[in-house]
């Protein structure tokens, strides 16, 4: 049975893609070469070397740089299922990392021992079993939380930069991607879809 998720920041959503709407004209003042640009520069800890004990994905704004452009960040931030929020903390504390507190939303932040922000965001659903099966993977080997899923987690979260990374991300993503971006925001988050086209749109506006 799938379940609906709850969407509290519609209201907001919807006011800002209007605003944007409202203002936006083609072209974002990037080369086309720049927008379709992929690439992993700046290493990010290797979580495979600390957590063993149960699935993760790298979600936030590192897993962005495999879906847009990537910017400079360095902080880590991993989707995990809350029932295995205990083994993953003990693969943190056995490496040395320090839990710093816990965060608004389900889910607490640590730093490592190189010095890392890590947050750990625990969520239930079959949404969070799908994405932590169907991975896609870095250069480097870590595994990246899928984009259809990565647009749900950021729809969900509503600010300003998520609705934005959107945009970015799904106007230069292909076809069969949007497709299957569509059919997991049907699937979850139904009410948000008009609002999804509307950011298919313009990233779409950007890379012309």
């Amino acid at each position: 049975m799938i379940t609906i998720i709850a969407d509290p920041n519609s209201q907001k959503r919807k006011h800002f893609i209007t605003l944007v709407m409202k203002y936006v004209k083609p072209g974002a003042g990037s080369s086309i070469e720049f927008l379709s640009n992929r690439t992993w520069t700046h290493p990010v800890t290797n979580l495979n070397d600390i957590i063993k004990q149960a699935p993760f994905v790298v979600v936030g704004g590192v897993a962005t740089r495999l879906y847009m452009p990537e910017r400079m960040t360095l902080d880590l931030d991993i989707l995990i299922k809350a029932e295995d929020a205990k083994l993953i903390y003990q693969d943190l504390e056995k490496a040395n990392g320090q839990k710093v507190g816990e965060l608004s939303i389900p889910g607490s932040q640590w730093k490592l021992n190189d010095g890392t922000s890590l947050d750990v965001l625990e969520f239930e659903g079959n949404w969070v079993i799908e994405s932590l099966n169907n991975p896609n993977y870095a250069p480097d080997g870590l595994p990246i939380i899928d984009l259809p899923y990565l647009v749900l987690m950021k729809i969900i979260a509503g600010r300003s930069q998520d609705l934005a990374d959107i945009s970015r991300m799904l106007g230069g993503a292909k076809d069969g991607q949007l497709e299957q971006v569509k059919k997991v925001i049907n699937q979850y988050l139904p009410n948000a879809l008009e609002d999804l086209e509307s950011l298919i749109i313009l990233g779409k506006l950007e890379q012309k």
